[in-house]
């Protein structure tokens, strides 16, 4: 099954259900959270696996892609212009990227297990729960998040 590869291929990426800084990735494969019922049979239920999260929207790529633009100046010596001018801030000491946060960290498996283990969340947060504007809430709502927060591709 699709399952089974993917749970394959996390298996040899090294990814476990017991380190939760190497969680199993899963693709969002679905793109309609919205209807009652889901028609399979429709293309327009599935989202386009092709592209990764980010690209889904083009003028969220767009973004991504100058704010990469933006870095890649701003880690060359000078801005981008050659020698660095005398008073200006030293380059950036890392390399431009296009997402600033990584699809998979402790914070955002808490975030999906919440419901089900909350006592990870406590031991993550140091007893506390997050923010409530930061829990988990619904599938619905996440994917809007994922498809419109520059601060989220989970």
């Amino acid at each position: 099954s699709n399952f089974d590869y993917l749970m394959h291929l996390n298996r040899e990426a090294g990814r476990s259900f017991k380190d939760l800084s190497q969680y199993p990735v899963m693709p969002w494969v679905v793109a309609d959270y919205s209807s009652p019922t889901l028609d399979l049979s429709d293309p327009a239920t599935y989202r386009d696996l092709s592209k990764p999260i980010g690209a889904l929207i083009p003028r969220r790529l767009h973004e991504f892609q100058q704010r990469y633009a933006e870095l890649k100046q701003m880690a060359a010596p000078g801005g981008g212009g050659g020698r660095q001018p005398l008073g200006a801030p030293p380059p950036l000491d890392m390399p431009p990227f296009l997402y600033g946060c990584h699809y998979s960290s402790p914070g955002y498996v808490v975030f999906y297990l919440m419901r089900s283990d909350p006592q990870l969340m406590l031991r993550l947060q140091n007893g506390r729960f997050d923010a409530p504007d930061r829990l988990f809430w619904s599938i619905a709502d996440t994917w809007k998040s994922v498809l419109s927060l520059p601060s989220d591709v989970k």
